[in-house]
């Protein structure tokens, strides 16, 4: 199925441009995951811990995406979550997370996305991100935008983001309880947690950013966060003047968005 998938999709979308490109990949990819989950999956195969994860949807979503770019984009790089990789011969590289919030999807939640970014240099410390798109299918939201282009909510110009103090403003967050019992993370994230408004903890990091970008959480803030998690999002949230970072605090490295002030002042208290 899958390559009759790539192989129709790549014949409509050859001369797409890459903006173009990109949104279309994450809805198509996001759909295929959702279909896949109705019909019925098999039991989820356990990555680092029991609550990460890959399901056999999150790899054909990763297979379609990938096999569409090798035909439409075969100089540009791919870095996948579930393990493409091709070395870029562009100086571009696609940055892909087809199911990103996997426990949610395989629990039957709907808060999961398929999520792209597109970069130049190498994903870990790209010379520039150009953009980033994210499909949430059961909400059939896309979010599109980049540092120098104005961030979009279904084709809607999203508004850009206003200076709020960080203890106005709602946290998104991500902690797993291993980190919970380390002193040094916890130290670190807690100076943060117990200074904001209230906190969501809600297990996609792509959908989180692009909510502080529509300006439904205020900040947000995670560490060790993957290329394919954070790439995406925080082109959003920079695409409506927000501030994004990383910063080493607590023996890791955070990743941070949101309103500039707010994001500033959650910067200070990590590294006070």
């Amino acid at each position: 199925m899958i390559p009759a998938l790539i192989k129709t999709f790549a014949v409509g979308h050859e001369a797409d441009s890459d903006e173009h490109l990109a949104q279309a990949l994450v809805y198509n990819a996001g759909r295929l995951a959702w279909r896949l989950r109705e019909a019925g999956l098999q039991a989820p195969e356990q990555k680092t811990s029991v609550s990460d994860i890959v399901t056999e949807a999150d790899k054909a979503a990763e297979a379609f995406v990938a096999g569409v770019l090798e035909l439409v984009r075969p100089a540009d790089g791919v870095l996948g979550e579930e393990g493409t990789q091709r070395a870029s011969e562009s100086g571009k590289t696609w940055v892909i997370d087809p199911v990103d919030g996997t426990y949610n999807f395989a629990s039957g939640s709907d808060y999961f996305c398929s999520a792209v970014a597109l970069v130049s240099g190498s994903p870990a410390d790209p010379t520039e991100v150009h953009f980033g798109a994210v499909h949430r299918p059961a909400m059939g939201y896309t979010w599109f935008g980049g540092p120098n282009i104005s961030s979009t909510k279904d084709g809607k110009p999203l508004t850009p983001l206003v200076d709020k103090p960080l203890n106005m403003v709602s946290l998104g967050t991500y902690i797993h309880p291993s980190s919970l019992a380390d002193p040094k993370i916890f130290s670190a994230w807690n100076k943060v947690a117990t200074r904001v408004a209230t906190l969501r903890m809600l297990g996609a990091g792509s959908i989180d950013l692009a909510t502080v970008a529509d300006g439904g959480l205020g900040v947000w803030l995670q560490h060790s966060v993957a290329d394919w998690d954070w790439l995406p999002g925080q082109a959003l949230v920079a695409g409506v003047g927000g501030l994004c970072q990383r910063v080493a605090a607590g023996g890791v490295t955070w990743s941070v968005a949101g309103n500039r002030q707010a994001a500033t002042e959650l910067i200070e208290l990590l590294q006070g």
